[in-house]
């Protein structure tokens, strides 16, 4: 049975993906096994200044994420949802869904249904479909 953890977000380093068609957003993973002793969440916060990118893209698992800072707009299922402070939007399990461009500096707080990070299958669709 994990036992109970504390992390600091201000003590992690600016994670960001390898390849640049993934976007330029960065994110402090929090809570993911195998690094803290959990399992069943994933969880973490997402930090996009003004210009960045997270493209379109899915994975299996279901997420919430609950905007700290900032205002912006997260596409899902080709519907515009606001995130600001003290929203949560839900998004299903397969839902397309990204921020094309952010407008302002934007920080939300991320979950999924995963024991790890390294268990989320993102799937961009930049990297499956050359147009996009």
């Amino acid at each position: 049975m994990p036992t109970p953890t504390a992390v600091d977000s201000a003590t992690l380093p600016d994670e960001c993906w390898d390849d640049p068609a993934r976007g330029s957003i960065r994110f402090r993973t929090l809570i993911s096994a195998p690094t803290t002793d959990s399992d069943a969440l994933t969880c973490g916060i997402a930090i996009m200044d003004r210009g960045d990118t997270f493209p379109l893209h899915s994975h299996p698992q279901a997420e919430v994420y609950f905007g700290l800072e900032g205002e912006g707009s997260v596409q899902i299922d080709g519907q515009s949802h606001r995130l600001a402070p003290g929203i949560a939007l839900y998004i299903p399990g397969g839902a397309i869904h990204g921020i094309p461009v952010a407008e302002g500096p934007l920080r939300w707080f991320y979950t999924f249904a995963a024991d790890g990070f390294s268990e989320i299958r993102y799937s961009f669709l930049s990297e499956t479909d050359p147009t996009q």
